[in-house]
């Protein structure tokens, strides 16, 4: 299928690596204009060159920028000033209990996973409206929907982007402007490799067992591979897809036992 978006420009945050660089790679091979973005040059660059070689005409630049801060996001649009496609990304905060979650704790996750996408919402929005096409894709979690108690603080900042990103998709879709999020679980990226670590040192087992027990937690048997989430955001930002805003799809193996 022709997804209708070759020669649109799309910013992608948190993209060296992993969901956010899957994303890049699905929407560069459909001819998007792809710009990368991360914290290290060197990882970037490292990052573009795999993809050109993985996607034949890939056009692809970056920058380099903190989007959880003003100045790295005042960066990130001098350098872009206008998208077609925003796909926001940034890595949660660590596991934890609600001794952790002082204040500064909530505020971090907050400006960490809710501020960035917002204000790059802001930035990007209108320009979408008066060119009457836009795409906005935000990568949130699963557990928005189904939440656990070690993960309620990264949850806790998804469900505000949720919930905002719902209000803002209402105002903007008449204007050809869509806004979704996508909702993973357990895929097989450095953050599952992560929490694999993580399970063999409190479990005590090597790193087969850890990913055989984290995979048996999936409907599906196994991990996601990152390809088939960058599909599916390539699917939302295509032009098929104008009818579809204000949705939370999860891409879970089938694991989320609930209806709604």
């Amino acid at each position: 299928m022709d997804l209708g978006i070759e020669g649109r420009t799309a910013f992608v945050a948190g993209s060296s690596q992993g969901l956010g660089y899957a994303c890049a790679r699905s929407l560069a091979r459909e001819g998007v204009v792809v710009t990368l973005n991360g914290r290290d040059d060197a990882k970037l660059s490292a990052a573009a060159d795999v993809l050109r070689d993985e996607v034949d005409g890939a056009r692809v630049a970056w920058v380099a920028a903190d989007l959880t801060t003003a100045t790295g996001r005042a960066a990130i649009v001098a350098t872009v000033p206008e998208v077609d496609i925003l796909v926001t990304n940034n890595a949660g905060p660590p596991p934890g209990r609600l001794d952790d979650w002082d204040e500064e704790a909530l505020v971090g996750a907050l400006l960490a996973n809710t501020v960035p996408a917002v204000q790059l919402m802001r930035a990007y929005v209108p320009g979408m409206r008066a060119r009457r096409f836009g795409r906005i894709v935000n990568i949130t979690s699963a557990m928005v929907k189904s939440p656990a108690y070690d993960m309620g603080l990264s949850t806790s900042a998804r469900a505000a982007l949720t919930a905002i990103s719902k209000s803002v998709s209402n105002d903007v879709v008449g204007d050809g402007v869509t806004v979704n999020n996508l909702l993973p679980e357990r895929f097989d990226t450095p953050r599952q490799e992560f929490m694999v670590q993580r399970m063999m040192t409190a479990q005590g087992i090597d790193r087969d067992e850890a990913r055989r027990r984290i995979a048996s937690t999936v409907a599906a048997g196994r991990l996601g591979r990152p390809e088939e989430f960058g599909d599916a955001c390539a699917y939302l930002c295509s032009a098929q897809a104008g009818y579809v805003s204000g949705q939370n799809l999860q891409l879970d193996g089938g694991s989320y036992r609930g209806i709604v």
